[in-house]
């Protein structure tokens, strides 16, 4: 049975949210669908309350701060501790390139802690980056740059 959180929420952006599916399917029947896949209970519903807190924190009212060129993020030791040196460089990189605002990077950073995963990697950073730039208006090409790249390095794997 598959226990992560992250692989459920992959499951659900793969098969439901990258899609131009107009009828939605319920709550209910996904959890159907989800349990029918060999997901628990338990990480069925982390799932949805992480995708709740992400529709709220992005329904929030944005906290504005000053941001200046030279101005650089500090981590904190709990997200140190999650966040290893090639994920932190490459929300910077993000960042650099005009990817990333800080809001969105916020955001990510948020979700990310969000998950109660143990290993979390750079892999599962780009799927994390992928679901929440999916959600954010005006994001368009940010989210599209996203897609190639996680999309391009899934079908280099596959062949």
């Amino acid at each position: 049975m598959k226990e992560n959180v992250l692989d459920v929420l992959m499951y659900l952006f793969q098969n439901y949210m990258d899609s131009e599916v107009e009828s939605q399917p319920t709550k209910e029947s996904l959890e159907v669908e989800l349990t029918e896949a060999g997901f628990h209970h338990a990480e069925i519903g982390k799932a949805f309350d992480w995708l709740e807190g992400l529709a709220l924190l992005q329904q929030s009212e944005p906290r504005r701060f000053p941001v200046t060129n030279s101005s650089i993020r500090i981590f904190t030791l709990h997200e140190k501790e999650k966040l290893d040196t090639e994920c932190r460089g490459f929300l910077l990189f993000l960042e650099q390139v005009g990817v990333l605002d800080s809001m969105t990077r916020e955001l990510i950073i948020d979700r990310v802690m969000a998950l109660e995963a143990e290993d979390f990697d750079l892999e599962h950073l780009k799927w994390v980056i992928l679901m929440v730039l999916s959600h954010q208006p005006g994001q368009e090409a940010a989210y599209a740059w996203m897609e190639d790249l996680v999309f391009d390095e899934v079908s280099d794997l596959l062949h």
